[in-house]
């Protein structure tokens, strides 16, 4: 369900069920001058879409303003960066706020610069952001010492489980590496237009289409709607598989 459609009886339920909760993070970035700023974000929100269809899960509104950088473009394209310690503040009151109202799996899901696992800004935000709240909450429940004391004497045993509270967020790739390798990764190019195509057309503007510029989308060309189809089926069927 949309967190922000559900009634009070709702997120109740989904408290006390507990279900999963998903939040979708991404950018305002130039993709080229045939795709929308979106990009980043509107693809995850299509794949939530679809992973709310098949199980029970809570989905966030997005976060749509994040650390962007402009190694793309100038603001002068439509970029917005917003600071990453100032970003990293946000961040760490969002995944707060998740955690007080007793949410215990927490996804927090990124397209944006997350290349075959490599963590950039907006990923590294949230997972600094992440360790430092368990561990702030670890300390106020349990007082110092706390990885010390016998409660934790099962730590190492529980490591890949849900008991290990680092695992309460997890900061995760919308495209595992392994869909990375089989389907391709780029920024405007024959995949992130292939994305759009299945799931925002009216967005794809390949009339403004240039091959030699910029470089990056130059296979923009070779996008399909179908390849962009079976893309998001591996990611909606890889992200349920993190939550079973």
């Amino acid at each position: 369900m949309k967190l922000h459609l559900m009634t009070g009886h709702d997120f109740t339920h989904a408290i006390q069920k507990r279900w999963p909760l998903f939040i979708p993070a991404g950018t305002i970035e130039y993709h080229g001058e045939h795709l929308p700023l979106g990009v980043d974000t509107l693809a995850v929100i299509k794949a939530l879409d679809e992973v709310e269809k098949k199980i029970n899960c809570v989905v966030a509104p997005p976060v749509w303003f994040g650390p962007s950088s402009f190694a793309v473009a100038g603001p002068e394209m439509g970029t917005i960066n917003v600071d990453t310690n100032q970003f990293e503040k946000q961040a760490n009151d969002i995944l707060h706020g998740f955690l007080e109202n007793g949410f215990r799996q927490i996804f927090v899901v990124i397209h944006h610069q997350y290349e075959m696992g490599q963590m950039m800004p907006e990923a590294l935000a949230f997972k600094k952001a992440s360790v430092s709240l368990i561990f702030r909450l670890l300390e106020k429940e349990h007082g110092k010492g706390w990885w010390g004391s016998e409660k934790m004497s099962n730590y190492y045993n529980n490591l890949q489980t849900n008991e290990n509270p680092f695992n309460w967020i997890q900061v995760i790739p919308l495209m595992s590496p392994e869909i990375q390798k089989k389907m391709g990764y780029d920024h405007a190019g024959k995949l992130e237009t292939s994305l759009m195509m299945a799931s925002y057309p009216e967005t794809v503007k390949m009339q403004y289409y240039n091959p030699d510029f910029p470089w990056y989308t130059k296979d923009a060309i070779n996008a399909t709607k179908e390849w962009g189809e079976e893309t998001f089926r591996l990611i909606v069927e890889y992200l349920i598989r993190l939550v079973s």
